[in-house]
């Protein structure tokens, strides 16, 4: 069996999940939608956009189901990391696990800064 590497794994999550840029993800997150980070805690603290909720992206299958806001599988959510390709793959696994409205910001926060949208930078509060 050949094997992949994370960047293989990242285009095949990418022809499964829907995606958007980051003027999108603001309209969508202001109309409602909710924003997963699914970055490193210490990469959330340093920078994210306001509101989001952090879920690093190795804990995500784990986390979710407990998550107080992350009880309606129907629930808009704009999902990203720091340049996209873990947000494809956390796109992909909530779709597996039944959500049915994720959406993954292309670009990242890295993407989201660039376009000069809105930053939160102060400690995330833990619920």
């Amino acid at each position: 069996m050949m094997s992949l590497t994370a960047q293989d794994l990242v285009m095949q999550a990418k022809a499964h999940i829907q995606e958007c840029s980051a003027n999108e993800a603001a309209e969508r997150i202001n109309n409602g939608a909710l924003a997963l980070d699914v970055r490193e805690p210490q990469e959330f603290m340093q920078g994210h956009v306001p509101n989001a909720i952090d879920v690093p992206r190795g804990v995500l299958e784990f986390r979710v189901a407990a998550h107080p806001q992350l009880q309606n599988q129907e629930q808009e959510i704009v999902v990203y990391c720091q340049a996209g390709g873990r947000g494809a793959l956390a796109t992909q696994t909530l779709q597996q696990m039944g959500f049915t409205n994720v959406i993954n910001m292309m670009g990242g926060y890295a993407a989201w800064v660039e376009a000069g949208l809105t930053e939160q930078k102060d400690p995330a509060e833990w619920e």
